[in-house]
């Protein structure tokens, strides 16, 4: 008779690789000698998302509402006030030191000014290789092989290997930042305004570019914008924000065919088109300006309940 050896059951791993649970992250408005907290700037107020593997989300909305804070936090540029960071199953704010390496492999992000991201006094050999030093993923004699490969992943000759920030276009330090941050092999890149600074011939070039990696590398994107024509473009789903809250998320198609809250509204309305017949909601120029984040100490921010108007398309509302 043979002998029944117990087996430990397999984890398979989560659809959603990244997940955010209650994130705020706040900032102290100090004053006087003492520097005695008088305000608190509530940047981003009990955020909630998940990302899937191989998945673009677009975070958006006006400049101030803390989409930017949101993608620094989950890189670890800022410190969180409260909330839960899943990243592959492993939490980020609570990690070890080995576990901050990976993590930092796992994630990169792609800056909005390419210029100011890339050191000038390095070339653009050495901006890439960088990284793989660093976390000693590459013997020295392979690294110049790395450098061609990741050069021709973004469409870049070998040449430009030897050139200087300077000596390149806007479209061209982009492009290498892009290819910097792929040298480490990640899971996800955090766009942050990553086309923003880009003319339009090659803003679209970079964006076919990103949606080429992702297709060929399985690549999750955390993509932050305000640009909505890139968005519509780009995007798999799509959360807006304002004043540091997700008011709505949901399927792209689902939101720009039919946007419910009424910031989303005003934020379709004053998108550029050719031709207003296009657009099924009526235009609407009046979009007030975002209030201040600033808050008193005892400010409590109201309690937000989100109600399903469509598969997967939630619509915030704040509690009775």
């Amino acid at each position: 008779m043979r002998e029944f050896i117990a087996m430990e059951p397999q984890m398979l791993p989560s659809e959603y690789l990244l997940e955010v649970e209650n994130l705020t992250t706040r900032f102290d408005i100090t004053d006087g000698f003492f520097k005695r907290t008088t305000a608190r700037v509530h940047a981003v107020e009990d955020v909630s998302f998940n990302l899937k593997r191989g998945e673009t989300l677009s975070l958006v909305g006006e400049s101030g509402c803390g989409k930017t804070t949101t993608g620094r936090t989950i890189m670890g540029l800022q410190e969180a006030t409260s909330g839960a960071i899943q990243f592959d199953g492993h939490s980020v704010l609570e990690h070890s030191r080995e576990e901050r390496l990976a993590f930092c492999r796992a994630v990169q992000m792609i800056f909005q000014d390419p210029y100011s991201s890339l050191n000038p006094r390095m070339s653009v050999y050495d901006a890439l290789a960088e990284p793989i030093r660093v976390h000693k993923l590459l013997e020295k004699n392979e690294i110049q092989d790395r450098i061609v490969d990741l050069l021709d992943k973004v469409n870049l000759k070998p040449f430009f290997a030897k050139r200087f920030p300077h000596e390149l276009s806007g479209g061209q330090r982009q492009r290498i930042s892009i290819a910097r941050a792929l040298a480490l092999n990640p899971k996800m890149i955090i766009c942050d305004e990553a086309v923003s600074a880009l003319d339009v011939t090659i803003k679209a070039q970079v964006i076919n570019l990103l949606m080429d990696l992702q297709k060929n590398l399985n690549l999750s994107f955390l993509f932050i914008s305000h640009d909505m024509a890139v968005v519509e473009r780009i995007s798999h789903r799509v959360a807006v924000m304002y004043l540091g809250r997700i008011v709505e998320i949901g399927p792209r198609a689902a939101v720009f065919e039919n946007p419910t809250h009424e910031y989303t509204k005003k934020l379709l309305s004053a998108v550029p088109v050719a031709d207003p017949a296009l657009r099924r909601t009526e235009r609407n120029l009046e979009v007030d300006e975002i209030p201040s984040a600033v808050r008193p100490l005892d400010y409590a921010p109201p309690a937000l309940t989100y109600s399903e108007v469509s598969p997967g398309h939630l619509v915030a509302s704040e509690a009775a």
